[in-house]
């Protein structure tokens, strides 16, 4: 459990930084799913963390909250749900961490100002045409 979790191309979290709580699992299943604990929940608590660099337990903390849960029980083997439950933990936190690329300004082009003028003029024209004719007397 010492192998450490990718999150970023620069981050890892070692797996003894997440706590994982297996429960039984709703829904069918049969008489299988009656006996076994093969619900894994894996929760990160973002404060205790020593890997994480506190502006990115900030960033973190502000989209995410202080404890990032994520929790599977899609498989019918534990294992494949801890291995689920993980995967999800890694990408809601690789999420949060994403910072997203800030908006270049750009200026409306000389031809679609021209385009949306033609479309103004096209629809005052058609517009018109459906007021009724005026009475010149």
């Amino acid at each position: 459990m010492d192998d450490p979790m990718p999150i970023t191309d620069h981050l890892a979290l070692p797996l003894s930084e997440v706590t994982l709580r297996a429960s039984r699992s709703s829904g069918p299943g049969g008489q299988h799913a009656n006996v076994t604990a093969s619900r894994i929940e894996a929760v990160f608590d973002v404060d205790a963390s020593a890997t994480l660099a506190p502006w990115q337990k900030a960033r973190i903390a502000a989209r995410l909250g202080r404890r990032v849960t994520a929790v599977s029980q899609d498989a019918r083997s534990q294992a494949v749900n801890r291995e689920l439950a993980l995967e999800r933990l890694r990408e809601r936190l690789a999420a949060a961490l994403a910072v997203p690329r800030p908006r270049t300004k750009t200026r409306p082009t000389r031809a679609s100002r021209r385009r949306h003028a033609q479309a103004k003029q096209r629809n005052s024209a058609r517009k018109q045409a459906r007021r009724p004719p005026r009475g010149d007397d």
